[in-house]
């Protein structure tokens, strides 16, 4: 069932204050409900460590509202039945923000495509041995009728996603923006963007209309990648690789990560066989091997 209109704009109102991730915020809308949860903060007498999280307490929301009336987008909230509960549930628990909402462009069921999706994610960097191991995961995760999940980035990310649009399914795939959902990042990805919105994928952020990306946005999107995923595949990594964070937040999360091996000569995979050395991930090669587990095939 729909939000209702005043649950709409008290959500619009939230995200708009706020800049993710907002734990204190998050926890205390749980449990006011968004309507009661707005009108506290905006006659600030909500406790200290919410009001603290409130950076624009007067925000406009005309342009939001104009976008959801003219159909440009869609805000899912968790009143709506297709929300990733058991995402945002695992996020609140672990201490780091389930969203307050999420902006929604592409097909409208978002509850079908975090049916167990998987993400590819690594090094923008990538080699060329990196670049044809995401496409063909990408390809293979896909052609098993599970969504492939990431950031859109440059490197594997963008192969990943390249490689599931190559399947006769088509649109198996979810992006994570670190921006607005009408902000094309990295521009030179726009087509792919498009493509991917207008065959059946989704884009999702948590930020409003006309956020402009962000390294602290892009560091806050990885957690919402590793929520949405059943499980992860690393394909390239240096050691200082921002791949590795979202490997983390994915274990953290209790999600299943795995890691392609790479020559010990390349520097693109220090970091992915320093995981598999450690014991954070497990070893993958192929699509199988990442879908064969916890009924993901």
């Amino acid at each position: 069932m729909p939000a209702s209109n005043d649950i709409v704009r008290a959500r619009l109102f939230l995200m708009r204050a706020t800049e993710p991730p907002t734990q204190s915020v998050g926890a205390y809308t749980a449990v006011h409900g968004p309507v009661e949860a707005a009108e506290r903060i905006r006659a600030g007498c909500a406790p200290p460590a919410v009001l603290a999280e409130v950076a624009q307490p007067e925000p406009d929301l005309r342009d939001d509202l104009a976008a959801l009336e003219a159909g440009h987008a869609r805000l899912l909230t968790p009143e709506d039945d297709d929300w990733p509960n058991a995402a945002a549930h695992d996020l609140a628990a672990s201490g780091t923000g389930a969203p307050l909402g999420l902006w929604v462009h592409g097909d409208p069921q978002l509850g079908v495509l975090t049916a167990g999706p998987v993400a590819v994610v690594g090094s923008l960097a990538a080699s060329p041995y990196g670049e044809y191991v995401a496409a063909e995961l990408g390809r293979g995760i896909a052609d098993r009728d599970i969504a492939v999940v990431n950031g859109a980035g440059f490197g594997i990310e963008a192969h990943a996603l390249r490689g599931a649009l190559s399947t006769s399914g088509r649109g198996r795939c979810l992006v994570v923006l670190a921006c607005g959902i009408d902000v094309e990042y990295p521009a030179d990805h726009g087509p792919l963007l498009r493509e991917i919105a207008d065959s059946g994928g989704v884009l999702v952020t948590e930020y409003p209309l006309g956020t402009k990306p962000r390294r602290t946005r892009a560091y806050a999107r990885q957690r919402l990648v590793a929520a949405l995923s059943e499980a992860m595949v690393i394909v390239e990594a240096g050691r200082r690789s921002p791949a590795l964070a979202v490997a983390r937040a994915a274990s953290r999360l209790g999600r299943r990560v795995y890691a392609v091996p790479g020559p010990v000569t390349s520097a693109t995979s220090g970091g992915t066989n320093e995981l598999l050395r450690t014991g954070m991930a497990t070893a993958v090669t192929c699509a199988d091997e990442v879908t064969a587990t916890r009924g993901l095939r």
